[in-house]
């Protein structure tokens, strides 16, 4: 309906509360005819411009009230007082580290930082004291530089290596008790789910290959690695891991992304129970686009994923976008659990084609094709809550890493300019930038946590290790100190 001139309007506000005289000299003046202002059934009035106006004033206040933002903004204080941990034995790059509760001796859980270096060793620090006295510097139990690990019942550490090897350290004997090498190199992701009967054990290698192994709990023997349950392999090199919960059977599902594809991947597990001789191949349940809208072939790869520890569906992933790192918080989108593709590429929400009674197929229509698959983009779409560029500088070799604020507030991401970002979670903005590693130096990891002791509630923590052969401990600072 066309929008009517204001002397239309006015005209018809005269007219309907029989203001005869008003509106004889009012058209008069306004050269208009003399029926001007005649109401017909759906006629636009005076009195609803101002109803909508009194609506559109209200939503703008509501807007700008923003009754969420203390709940949804980057909390303070937050951590940006730096010391640099210096009882490591060596210097040497740091790969990889991170907070975990550690049994080290009989009945003594404390809470540990764990830390890898390019010189193939995994150093374990005691972070229970300012001290920070070193433990145990471990040079042997790895061929190779240790890429990642994972802590089982806080006594074993799973490691894998540049080599493809993984081992199984027992913290309490100070022994490697298991390994294997299925990867022919770079197994650069390890991941644990533990479960009452046994624990899921994930890796991904640069040899395209995925291996899931699951290790039975046993009260009367330590725990071995057996041969994989199952094993998966891509057509380019996996880039990230970790377990899901499904929200409708809650099994654990397998999350993976993987190089040039801007997808998650969602797999089932196997089914444990049946002796095979080989892994059974993993079943894809379905798959998730980042980047809906994008016209590109690849636009970027989803190089580093985590899920908010205050929200199960909350995930954040950094990229390998040049030159600065996109940061995308996305709702995940988990499939069915009896909507298994076995290993298809389908999107979730993409209708397949089915076998007919007759042995033929039911083909869809495009027109069918094209309205499932505009309302998965669109399903895709609104799953992606904030698209954002950090400002961490990096390069088509870099790693990217990312690490969520136990609050769940917002997020610390690494860079190649030697400065650690936090980015606030619910509007992407950067709102702190820590400088304490060599200037454009390589910021490899981050790792954020509360550390205490086993049922306390603990200190706010961020760890950062780079190239710079710099391990930093990032704490709040003092009330009476203020931020720094």
């Amino acid at each position: 309906m066309p929008v009517p001139q204001p002397a239309v309007l006015v005209a018809r506000f005269l007219r309907a509360n029989n203001y005869s005289n008003t509106l004889a000299a009012f058209l008069q003046e306004a050269n208009l005819p003399s029926d001007t202002g005649t109401v017909s059934t759906g006629d636009l009035t005076i009195e609803q411009v101002l109803r909508e106006k009194e609506t559109f004033d209200l939503s703008v206040n509501f807007e700008k009230l923003g009754v969420d933002d203390a709940d949804k903004g980057w909390r303070m204080p937050a951590p940006s007082m730096p010391t640099e941990l210096a009882t490591l034995p060596a210097a040497s790059n740091i790969l990889n580290t991170s907070v975990e509760l550690l049994t080290l001796s009989d009945n003594q859980v404390e809470p540990s930082i764990l830390c890898t270096t390019a010189d193939r060793r995994l150093h374990i620090v005691s972070a229970c004291d300012n001290t920070l006295k070193l433990q145990r510097s471990l040079p042997h139990v790895q061929d190779s530089p240790i890429l990642s690990y994972s802590v089982l019942k806080n006594r074993y550490i799973l490691m894998s290596s540049m080599s493809g090897k993984i081992v199984l350290y027992d913290c309490l004997s100070d022994t490697v008790i298991s390994e294997r090498r299925d990867h022919s190199k770079y197994a650069v992701k390890i991941t644990t789910r533990e479960q009452p009967d046994g624990t899921w054990v994930v890796t991904a290698g640069w040899d395209a290959k995925v291996f899931v192994y699951f290790i039975t709990n046993a009260l009367e023997h330590q725990p071995q690695l057996q041969a994989p349950v199952a094993a998966l392999t891509l057509s380019t090199n996996p880039e990230a891991i970790m377990f899901l919960e499904h929200p409708e059977t809650a099994r654990p599902l397998l999350l993976l992304t993987r190089r040039d594809s801007t997808f998650l991947h969602y797999y089932a597990l196997p089914t444990l129970g049946t002796n095979v001789n080989a892994p059974v191949p993993l079943q894809m349940l379905g798959k998730q686009n980042l980047a809906p809208a994008s016209n590109a072939w690849v636009a970027f790869t989803p190089s580093s994923i985590s899920l908010c520890p205050t929200d199960a569906s909350l995930l954040a992933v950094a990229t390998s976008a040049v030159p600065h790192m996109k940061l995308i918080m996305v709702r995940l989108l988990v499939p069915p659990a009896n909507e298994a593709e076995a290993g298809s590429e389908g999107s979730i929400g993409a209708s397949v084609s089915e076998p007919a009674n007759d042995g033929g197929l039911i083909t869809l229509t495009q027109a069918t094709q094209a309205r499932a698959a505009l309302a998965t983009q669109e399903r895709e779409l609104a799953a992606i809550l904030v698209q954002c560029s950090t400002m961490a500088s990096q390069t088509a070799y870099s790693t990217p890493a990312l690490a969520w604020r136990p609050d769940g507030s917002g997020v610390w991401v690494n860079s190649d300019d030697g400065v650690v970002r936090g980015v606030e979670a619910s509007t992407g903005k950067v709102i702190a930038s820590l400088k304490g590693h060599e200037p454009a130096s390589k910021v490899r990891c981050v790792w954020a946590g509360s550390v205490g002791r086993l049922g306390e509630t603990g200190e706010e923590w961020m760890l950062s290790g780079g190239f710079d052969q710099r391990l930093i401990i990032w704490r709040v600072p003092p009330a009476e100190a203020g931020p720094s």
